[in-house]
């Protein structure tokens, strides 16, 4: 079911499909919540699935004004309180992740068990040269094209979202790990063995939250959710039905 729903100044595009405790799926930058198409099947059958396309994404129109993690994750809170009406499950990929732990380090009592999918929490945790590989014609002008399937804006506004999403990430996020000590919700970290967040951040990030876990998915890159759906998201399933087993040589976790 698509609605949409005014969170301040901006009206928001979301869908709502199953039953059961909710799960809100965050996506990444430049796409929208259409990149979750392969996920959404499987886990209506546990969950009540909420997607929902972030300001200047997908059916979401722009507004004017820069994109920044800390909107978004206010947005994010705004729509758990607002449409969802407490705490669910979340699942962030790439920009979705970094929004999904703004959300977990400020409103912990909105997250029951978290998934961060490809994230970093701070800027300097993507490799070098990366953001500047968006500036090829080739992969722009697909983005750009997908982007004018659905947008509200049309085809022609996706050099301003776009513009708006690079600076975004070079200038944030900047969490610590201090701040990522706080976050109580049990957590999953996924990323690819060959990421644009480097490895050695990634184990950070993993580290830094208390009660997490880690998964590294060969054979793939920052695409891992569109390279190999099926392992990605039957990780998450597992996560997210099942409580983890005892485990009988434990080191971190002892």
């Amino acid at each position: 079911m698509a609605n949409d729903v005014q969170l301040g100044e901006v009206r928001t595009w979301y869908d709502e499909t199953g039953d059961g405790e909710p799960i809100l799926l965050l996506h990444g930058g430049f796409v929208d919540s259409r990149s979750f198409e392969p996920a959404v099947a499987g886990l209506a059958e546990h969950f009540r699935v909420f997607r929902m396309d972030r300001r200047g994404h997908g059916r979401t129109p722009d507004v004017a004004g820069p994109l920044t993690y800390d909107l978004m994750a206010q947005d994010t809170i705004a729509f758990l309180d607002t449409v969802v009406g407490g705490a669910a499950h979340l699942v962030g990929y790439s920009d979705g992740a970094v929004v999904a732990l703004l959300v977990a380090v400020r409103r912990p009592d909105l997250v029951r068990k978290l998934v961060a999918i490809s994230g970093n929490f701070h800027r300097d945790g993507v490799l070098p040269g990366v953001l500047d590989g968006f500036a090829d014609e080739e992969p722009m002008r697909r983005l750009a094209a997908r982007y004018g399937e659905v947008s509200p804006d049309g085809e022609e506004h996706f050099p301003v979202v776009a513009d708006k999403v690079l600076r975004m990430g070079r200038e944030g996020p900047t969490l610590t790990v201090e701040e990522l000590a706080a976050i109580t919700s049990p957590t999953l970290v996924v990323a690819a063995d060959d990421d644009a967040v480097s490895l050695e951040h990634t184990i950070a990030l993993y580290r830094a939250i208390p009660n997490s876990e880690l998964a590294i998915v060969p054979g793939t890159s920052h695409l891992l959710i569109v390279e190999k759906p099926a392992e990605v998201y039957r990780l998450i399933g597992i996560f997210l039905t099942t409580e983890p087993p005892r485990t009988l040589q434990p080191i971190r976790r002892a």
